[in-house]
């Protein structure tokens, strides 16, 4: 079953901080939301805790309910703070005997409204806050409340590195039961193709150390299933070898766009080695096309001629080097936008041509001028991601519900749209989506097959029907979300549901 945000708006809408009338899949139930809280602080130990909102006085509480996108935040009625898998399992039992919404936040980059935010209970994990690396299997255990800048910093130590997050800021959580696209994809795919094991609480109050032995279904489910079956406490990652990189971020002018596009049509067509990888972004800012370009190659010092026309373009900013992996995912401008409105969207593509690179140029400056007028468009921008066509080949078929098929490479066109105003939301919501279809249409007309190929769904807007994210999936992973949650307590929160 997936909602859209007009039932996930009228859910919530209902709502306030002190009392309300709560919608859920099961009914209608008059109470106070504040009696839930209070309830679910007599029954946790004192390594949790409940804030409320004192006012907007409570920095605990803000930081609890707050997310990098301001239009993904709520005021919820109370914010938790659970600190051991058994708390959470008490709070998940209160929640679904009492039918109260909430949300489980991990990082807080959710860009879609409502999905790990409430105006009920706010989950927040911050305190599964640990990078336990064990040598002996080259795994790390990490908690489900941090940003992938503290697990690499924490491994740096180690001289070892999984596959997670290329920018800054980005949380493990919703990251890595999306699926999770690397620098290091291109050696080893997805971060779900990386891990060995998850701590996950089920609705019941259960705690299971799911692994492929163990539960496969689960281990299944959870590799881009987000959090249809439980919460997941902690994920255990298998680790790599990890010395010095290169690479870094080059801010170029609109006037040398164009030799951005055409040194990228050549790496992507040139480039076999894996330990190399890019990510060009056009951005609309400041009345201005400009392209934010990150470099990485994974060892000191790159082959001669990789990156070569990439550094013989002029530009306007250059911070490129020899430096530590979190060093170099520091680099990225991910959270100079954060802090306002946003949305992103999707696009997938089998590889990029000249006719699609112009496209999202022109998508840049055409949403950038009229956006940044009408609708207080701060930052209009689009990611073009080339991975190799053999990133899918790193992990079996069928072993992981995102992606559906393993069958061709897929590589996710990102649209993100930051904005200032709420009264512009749908317009903002809108012009995404245009700007998708506009893309998949010239990406179709260049003999590219796409109409059934998924979506990642850590970038697809809310409305995007659930069958272009897991296609034939769906049936099996309903089958075990009714499994593993068959009162449907998970459904009472946000996200992609089955």
């Amino acid at each position: 079953m997936t909602w859209s945000l007009a039932a996930a708006t009228a859910l919530v809408g209902v709502l306030t901080a002190a009392s309300s009338v709560a919608v859920s899949p099961g009914g209608v139930y008059p109470r106070d939301i504040s009696d839930v809280c209070n309830q679910i602080k007599a029954a946790i130990t004192n390594d949790s805790a409940v804030e409320f909102s004192l006012l907007d006085f409570n920095p605990t509480y803000n930081k609890d309910v707050g997310h990098w996108m301001t239009s993904s935040s709520q005021q919820a009625a109370c914010s938790v703070e659970p600190g051991t898998a058994e708390d959470v399992g008490k709070i998940l039992q209160i929640l679904g005997d009492t039918n109260t919404p909430f949300a489980v936040k991990g990082g807080g980059h959710a860009s879609n409204p409502g999905w790990s935010s409430t105006t009920g209970v706010q989950i927040a994990m911050y305190r599964f806050g640990e990078v336990n690396y064990d040598s002996t299997t080259n795994t790390v255990t990490v908690g489900a409340g941090l940003i992938w800048d503290d697990v690499y910093a924490g491994l740096e130590e180690h001289e070892v590195m999984v596959v997670g997050g290329r920018v800054t800021g980005v949380g493990v959580a919703g990251f890595t039961l999306g699926g999770g696209f690397s620098w290091k994809t291109n050696q080893f795919g997805l971060t779900v193709d990386n891990l060995s094991g998850y701590e996950l609480v089920l609705a019941n109050g259960s705690v299971l150390s799911v692994t492929a032995e163990s539960y496969p279904d689960l281990f299944f489910g959870l590799k881009g299933g987000y959090n249809n079956f439980g919460i997941v406490t902690r994920f255990v990652l298998n680790t790599h070898p990890q010395g010095q990189v290169w690479g870094g971020l080059i801010t170029i002018t609109a006037n040398h766009a164009d030799e951005v596009t055409a040194a990228t049509l050549k790496f992507q067509n040139s480039v076999s080695d894996p330990k190399a990888a890019i990510l060009p972004t056009y951005n609309f800012l400041i009345g201005s096309l400009g392209v934010s370009l990150l470099m990485f190659y994974d060892g000191p010092t790159p082959p001669a001629g990789i990156f070569d026309d990439f550094l013989a373009i002029p530009y306007f900013t250059k911070d490129v080097s020899t430096r530590s992996f979190v060093d170099l995912v520091q680099v990225s401008p991910a959270n100079a936008t954060g802090g306002q409105r946003g949305i992103f969207h999707t696009v997938s593509v089998l590889e990029y041509t000249p006719a699609i690179m112009a496209a999202v140029k022109n998508e840049s400056e055409f949403w950038g001028e009229r956006l940044s007028l009408t609708a207080s468009g701060s930052f209009i921008s689009y990611d073009v991601e080339p991975f190799l066509s053999s990133l899918f080949s790193h992990a079996p078929e069928g072993s992981s519900a995102y992606p559906p098929s393993r069958a061709q490479g897929l590589l996710p066109l990102n649209i993100y749209y930051a904005w200032t105003l709420a009264a512009y939301d749908d317009v903002m919501h809108d012009a995404a989506r245009q700007s998708a279809a506009q893309l998949t249409a010239v990406v179709e007309a260049e003999g590219q097959d796409i109409a059934g190929a998924a979506l990642y769904g850590n970038y697809a807007m809310f409305d995007t029907p659930l069958e272009r994210l897991y296609g034939d999936n769906i049936a099996k992973l309903q089958a075990i979300r009714a499994t593993y949650d068959p009162n449907g307590v998970m459904a009472l929160a946000g996200g992609w549901k089955f």
